[in-house]
């Protein structure tokens, strides 16, 4: 699968503007879209982050959304965005142990790579960094999404509540540390944010 994200900050105090929105108006226009195979919004409301995902069952369904987004995004994030970023990525690994909860949470760590390695550490995280994950108590799922191109990826890990989330920090940082160490992987940002849902329907 592939999958679009999105990327806002702005004021903690309008945040729950943007969800709403998201929520309603968003979801509706992406169940219309051809491909669609589901969505997740996650936050950090303290500090006013929001981040939205979608699923597409190919670049192309992903793409031809793209033009309907863009137009209503705007209006949708109002009054809150200060700031968005828009990314692309090929969802290489998908795995799911548990059911995603409202209020549950997200730890996502940003990684850059050489990508004549892209293959290697996608194999990496099957064979070396998965199995550790599953291990984790709460784990819901966990997915590795990748732009090949650019050299720029994304490891979630999504747990069904937060103190399982809390809990396993120690565990993943040692995670990061044995695949740096056995992959040329560069980790230039990590943070976590809250579930306001999250569903995805594999192809």
């Amino acid at each position: 699968m592939f999958v679009r994200t999105i990327y806002v900050t702005g004021d903690p105090e309008q945040i729950e503007t943007a969800v709403r929105a998201l929520n309603s108006e968003g979801r509706e226009l992406l169940e219309e879209r051809p491909g669609y195979r589901g969505a997740g919004v996650f936050v950090d409301r303290e500090l006013g982050k929001l981040l939205g995902v979608s699923w597409w069952d190919s670049e192309k369904a992903r793409h031809n959304s793209d033009e309907v987004m863009r137009e209503h995004r705007p209006g949708m994030l109002r009054p809150f965005a200060g700031t968005l970023a828009v990314e692309n990525f090929e969802a290489v690994v998908y795995h799911a142990v548990g059911v995603p909860r409202a209020g549950g949470g997200l730890r996502v760590t940003r990684v850059e790579f050489d990508p004549a390695d892209a293959r290697i550490f996608a194999d990496t995280f099957r064979s070396a960094v998965l199995p550790r994950l599953e291990e984790m108590h709460g784990l819901a799922t966990a997915g590795l999404f990748l732009d090949r191109e650019r050299g720029t990826g994304q490891v979630g890990a999504l747990f069904t509540d937060r103190a399982s989330m809390a809990a396993s920090r120690a565990a993943q940082a040692a995670v990061r540390h044995d695949t740096a160490a056995k992959v040329r992987v560069d980790v230039v940002g990590l943070e976590e944010f809250e579930v306001v849902h999250a569903d995805v329907r594999p192809g």
